[in-house]
């Protein structure tokens, strides 16, 4: 439950040390881009130092950004708030955080952080756990991707009139994926994980990532070639589903045998690290190199890997010293321990992609936020359009609950699969890459994917109350 005194608590004690940090880096930070500003622009780009500030910074404004979790939302949404709110600062005349906008190696580092967190779904996914999920989740997550692709495609032009066919396929491809880290965590908050409902959702939102990836694959193709034409979409759909599962075959076969392979040279923590994330970029590069997107790669070679590949490398230190005193312990907490030991043994290449994670993915989320245009939304007719494109957003996915079958509760199924989030993003970064969105509607769909977010939680706090 939620605690006014405590948060405010928290943050009374944490603002003095924050402030006082602030006022000793932003100076020196302004003093330092001051000094860069007679430079050449690629040269100044390229200001390794300073790069390194803008990362530190970034890290820190993402981590003061969770205080939203205080309040019941996702971390994600603090890291896009903040990033909105330093990229406005140019208009109250502060433009330190502009540079960071148009810096290769930012976005560099953006980019990775999103194809290890596409590679780190597919690890938390599995081959088996999507064979798993049953009928009700396929249907579910079919309905939810089709039925908002069609109704921005169709409805698109009356919502944001002018753009080209092909700017409504991406606007509705935008629409289609679910986030399962934020779901997953509304449920973990609401202790509802293992309920069928949730069940049914999170089946249908880790489906929802391959048929919009898939989706995504046709229409970056269509962008790119400027043709629509059924022969050349059939091609790229046949592309991509022989790329998900031609990779997942060969990896399978490829996988361990790469691991007996190099823990044949060493065993340490170090070379597994080595063989799980080079597996995983290699399979990007793969993807990216047969007209793909790496992040499909990327997904791809997560849903290869399993612990088992991995069993001839030495385990983590803490593990073995669990090992070595569970048996100086006697009685029946022994077998608990060991299924605890056995747990995080396993989860080991997991914890891999989410230290990556914790420090490339606030790059990325803070850097989506910063390229919001804030003064767009100003105008009558952006907010307009975010609002028309958010009740599409819900209603079609609050419908696609209705696939969901007897004997649960179709409604809870349908708010479930409303938040966007990171998948969301991702599109909309790539649109926006691509040429297809302009600043305006870039910043519009942003903000309809930070709403989805937002009312999520209560949402669905909501509905599970009222089917008790």
């Amino acid at each position: 439950m939620f605690n006014r005194d405590r948060l405010r608590k928290s943050l009374y004690s944490f603002m003095p040390p924050f402030l006082l940090a602030m006022l000793v880096i932003v100076p020196g930070a302004l003093l330092a881009a001051e000094g860069t500003g007679a430079e050449e622009a690629g040269h100044a780009a390229l200001d390794i130092p300073l790069i390194f500030l803008w990362i530190a910074i970034i890290l820190m404004l993402a981590k003061v950004s969770s205080l939203v979790e205080r309040l019941g939302q996702p971390a994600v949404l603090g890291e896009l708030l903040i990033g909105v709110a330093c990229g406005s600062l140019y208009l109250v005349g502060i433009d330190f955080f502009d540079p960071i906008k148009s810096s290769p190696i930012i976005h560099f580092m953006a980019e990775l952080g999103v194809v290890i967190l596409l590679f780190q779904i597919g690890i938390e996914s599995s081959v088996k756990t999507m064979m798993k999920v049953g009928v009700p989740s396929f249907l579910v997550a079919c309905v939810g991707v089709i039925l908002p692709l069609c109704a921005i495609y169709f409805l698109g032009p009356l919502i944001v009139p002018g753009l080209s066919s092909t700017a409504y396929l991406f606007l509705g491809a935008t629409m289609t994926a679910t986030s399962v880290g934020i779901t997953a965590r509304v449920l973990q908050d609401l202790n509802q994980s293992n309920c069928p409902e949730a069940r049914i959702i999170i089946g249908a939102a880790v489906i929802d990532d391959v048929l919009g990836l898939i989706i995504l694959a046709v229409v970056s193709a269509i962008v790119t070639r400027g043709t629509v034409d059924v022969g050349t979409v059939s091609v790229i759909v046949i592309k991509a589903v022989v790329f998900l599962g031609g990779g997942v075959l060969l990896g399978t076969w490829l996988a361990p045998r790469l691991s007996r392979f190099f823990s044949a040279i060493h065993t340490g923590i170090g070379m597994k690290f080595a063989v799980v994330i080079s597996f995983g970029l290699v399979f990007a590069y793969l993807a990216a190199l047969v007209g793909l997107a790496p992040i499909v790669g990327a997904f791809t070679a997560g849903l290869i890997l399993t612990p088992v590949y991995f069993n001839q490398f030495s385990e983590p230190p803490f593990i073995d010293d669990l090992r070595k005193a569970v048996k100086e312990v006697n009685g029946s907490v022994v077998g608990k321990i060991e299924q605890v030991i056995e747990t995080h043994s396993h989860k080991h290449i997991e914890e891999f992609t989410s230290h990556l994670g914790h420090f490339f993915l606030p790059i990325f989320f803070v850097l989506t936020g910063m390229q919001v245009k804030i003064a767009a939304l100003y105008d009558m007719k952006v907010l307009v359009m975010s609002l028309l494109i958010l009740v599409i957003a819900i209603i079609t996915k609050v419908v696609a609950g209705l696939a969901a079958g007897r004997g649960v509760s179709k409604l809870t199924v349908g708010v479930g699969m409303i938040p966007r989030g990171e998948v969301g993003l991702i599109f909309a970064n790539m649109g926006k890459a691509m040429g297809v969105m302009d600043d305006t509607v870039f910043s519009a769909i942003v903000v309809v994917i930070m709403l989805t977010t937002l009312i999520t939680p209560p949402m669905l706090a909501a509905v599970f109350k009222r089917a008790d």
